[in-house]
């Protein structure tokens, strides 16, 4: 059986918490600024912060899953997704598209069409690691 649970709540999380798409803690101006599709390297820490939280709340804490395997908690889909959110934040390595040229880097910015393209290559990335490779990471 496989075990979705984990790509499903990555891929979610990635697209609500993406900094500047819905919201960015810290903004340029406020402490929270709401759909400015902007970023910094502060904000990406603060949003992979609250991405960690949430995800280990959903498949550490809670349990979430398709099915239910295993009694020990398997920390790879957290690892793995907060991983690739912080690296496929768009605007913080790359944005692609970006604003001028098919890929920018550095520039944090972010738009709609990058973050679709980030989510898709996010939900790609967490399924080879979590579904195809079957990654896994027991502490204890």
């Amino acid at each position: 059986m496989l075990n979705w649970g984990p790509v499903l709540v990555g891929v979610v999380l990635f697209v609500v918490l993406t900094p500047g798409l819905l919201f960015q803690v810290p903004g340029r101006r406020s402490l929270v600024e709401f759909g400015n599709l902007q970023t910094s390297g502060t904000s990406i820490l603060v949003h992979s912060l609250i991405y960690f939280c949430l995800v280990c709340l959903f498949i550490i804490v809670i349990n979430l899953q398709i099915y239910i395997d295993r009694e020990m908690a398997d920390w790879g889909p957290v690892v793995i997704s907060v991983v690739l959110f912080v690296l496929l934040s768009p605007g913080l390595l790359f944005q692609l598209p970006g604003k001028g040229r098919v890929v920018e880097f550095g520039n944090m910015q972010t738009s709609g069409p990058s973050i679709l393209v980030h989510t898709i290559i996010f939900f790609c990335l967490t399924t080879i690691f979590l579904i195809a490779l079957g990654v896994h990471i027991y502490a204890g």
